[in-house]
């Protein structure tokens, strides 16, 4: 069984930001691989480059990309949980850059408010601190999504 079904001692990362847009238009670019792969990264960095997604619950998606200078190719996998357009996201997710990863879960939970929509990120079921340090990345993701969604 997997630390994402089983839970963990290790505490969840929980990062949340206000985007003035509203929940549908973020929702949108959060499930549309082609808009993913738009706003996932900085070029020449850590650069999502595709992604594929069978968008219900039970579907799978990969995103691919690369990372740094040379390229060094990079995947993260998982499958839909909960798909609660345009509400409630929930996916598991498994890196190929933490060799030490387990599938764990990452869950938006967005809620609009006169047209501006916080959005509430949760990845629970971290395995131990180690992978725990290796996922601090996800305030920078939520400020490209929020950049991307509010241009």
């Amino acid at each position: 069984m997997s630390t994402a079904d089983t839970g963990s001692a290790i505490s969840p990362i929980v990062a949340e930001i206000t985007i003035n847009a509203p929940a549908e238009r973020v929702f949108d670019a959060l499930v549309d691989p082609a808009q993913r792969v738009a706003w996932w990264g900085v070029k020449g960095r850590f650069e999502a480059k595709d992604m594929e997604s069978d968008l219900r619950p039970g579907g799978r998606w990969i995103m691919r990309g690369t990372t740094g200078v040379g390229g060094k190719a990079w995947n993260a996998v998982g499958e839909y949980r909960t798909v609660e357009r345009p509400r409630r996201l929930v996916f598991t997710w498994l890196p190929s850059w933490d060799e030490n990863a387990t599938e764990t879960v990452v869950s938006f939970e967005l809620e609009e408010r006169d047209g501006v929509t916080t959005v509430r990120l949760t990845h629970s079921g971290l395995a131990s601190e180690a992978s725990r340090t290796k996922h601090q990345g996800w305030p920078q993701i939520l400020s490209w999504l929020r950049d991307y969604v509010q241009t």
